[in-house]
């Protein structure tokens, strides 16, 4: 789809491991510090892998009053932080525009897994009864099992009445979330979007099915270096926790009221492989044809694209199905183009991890520097890009592109600019 009406980021909101807010992001990320690390929010001294990138956060600290914080899930509270932040960032003054051409569109893998899990402890007697009382169920047990509470609960903080929505795609959500806030403006039933994702997955159901299918790395002793994606020593991913949140607004609306743009979004496109719910096929066909599809629809040519935004989980098969990927798509130019991966710094999300990655991509563009890959030293032979080990780069930026890849065969890439004239 092309269309005259084009959407750009005036606002950013961040709860990520190693700093909550969008400033200590992204020093943390400049800097090549990890913050995975031994888990601590619960005794994880049963699992194969008890390492987590973990947020320091107090909601409290954060502004949600005790009500809010009774009421909602970890994740739902770092979407309503994020989304806070992100709207003070934009300068969007509230009554600036009609609350129903405002629309919400929040991205997550897992929904409130936490709030669940706890609850499910109380109500069985740790797992002792089979069936539970509900006498002892939380007020609010509904909302943590009807993900689009999340969403509801942005949408409040925000004063939206447009369109709301909670796409849940597993680790696509974040893109595919943001991906849907442009469409609504794209197509003129909203003027403004919050958009984002959020996931709190760090408990032990889902340590416990990672554990299963062996996919995070077991490398308890040193989690400080565990996250390697591209690396030949690599042995899986680190689970993470966070948020980002942007405001997301029609250009000529924003640039007439004087915001500060980060970069405009030009291109979005998913596809799926339809083939294993977690095996990739070695060729990146599906995520080359996403990629391809975001570029033509951004107006944007291989030659144009200056830094990519790996997935890059640290999985083997990951990690070699997505180089194949750019290869593919870009050609002899994906040789050229500096490629990292952040999940090396501050684990993989789940479903929030891909709009923590455009945030990412929007601050490249904003301060011409490629985050580093941290904890490459000996790279996969099999992955022969320059996949920016350790430090970073400063670098021209003017169009970025990055991936996502996930369980169930989802595909998915955005094509991000530096905001361009008319």
């Amino acid at each position: 789809m092309v269309n005259d009406r084009r959407v750009v980021i005036t606002g950013i909101g961040v709860t990520a491991p190693g700093g909550i807010g969008t400033k200590a992001f992204w020093e943390l990320l400049t800097a090549g510090r990890t913050a995975t690390r031994n888990i601590t929010l619960f005794d994880a001294s049963g699992f194969r892998s008890r390492i987590g990138a973990e947020c320091d956060f107090d909601p409290a600290a954060e502004g949600l009053s005790p009500q809010e914080i009774r009421r909602m899930d970890r994740a739902a509270q770092f979407g309503v932080v994020c989304a806070r932040e992100a709207l003070a960032d934009s300068g969007l003054e509230e009554g600036a525009v009609p609350p129903e051409r405002i629309g919400v569109s929040i991205g997550s893998a897992v929904g409130c897994t936490m709030g669940l899990e706890q609850e499910y402890v109380v109500l069985s007697d740790g797992g002792r009864r089979w069936l539970v009382d509900p006498a002892y169920a939380v007020q609010h047990l509904y909302g943590y099992m009807v993900p689009s509470t999340m969403a509801c609960e942005v949408a409040w903080a925000a004063g939206a009445e447009g369109p709301v929505s909670l796409i849940s795609t597993g680790c696509t959500a974040g893109l595919d979330a943001v991906g849907n806030g442009c469409q609504l403006i794209w197509t003129g039933r909203a003027d403004v979007v919050i958009a984002g994702a959020t996931d709190a997955p760090l408990s032990p159901i889902t340590a416990a099915c990672f554990d299963a299918i062996k996919a995070t790395s077991p490398n308890n002793d040193d989690p400080a270096h565990a996250s390697r994606p591209f690396d030949a020593d690599r042995d899986g991913f680190v689970l993470g926790e966070g948020a980002a949140v942007f405001v997301l607004e029609e250009r000529e609306a924003a640039r007439r009221r004087g915001a500060h743009i980060y970069a405009e979004i030009v291109g979005f496109a998913g596809r799926s492989n339809a083939y294993h719910m977690t095996g990739l096929k070695p060729d990146g066909r599906e995520m080359a044809e996403a990629i391809r599809q975001a570029m033509h629809l951004g107006r944007v040519d291989a030659a144009d694209i200056d830094y990519i935004n790996a997935h890059g989980s640290g999985t083997k098969q990951n990690d070699r199905h997505e180089t194949a990927a750019f290869k593919r798509a870009l050609g002899r130019r994906a040789y050229e183009v500096p490629v990292s991966s952040i999940k090396s710094m501050i684990g993989h999300s789940l479903g929030a991890i891909g709009a923590i990655e455009v945030a990412a991509c929007a601050l490249a563009i904003e301060h011409q520097v490629v985050p580093p890959t941290a904890n490459l030293h000996t790279r996969d032979p099999e992955c022969d890009l320059d996949y920016v080990p350790l430090t970073a780069r400063e670098h021209p930026i003017d169009s970025v592109l990055s991936v996502g890849s996930g369980f169930g065969g989802f595909q998915t890439a955005m094509v991000i600019v530096r905001d361009r004239a008319a």
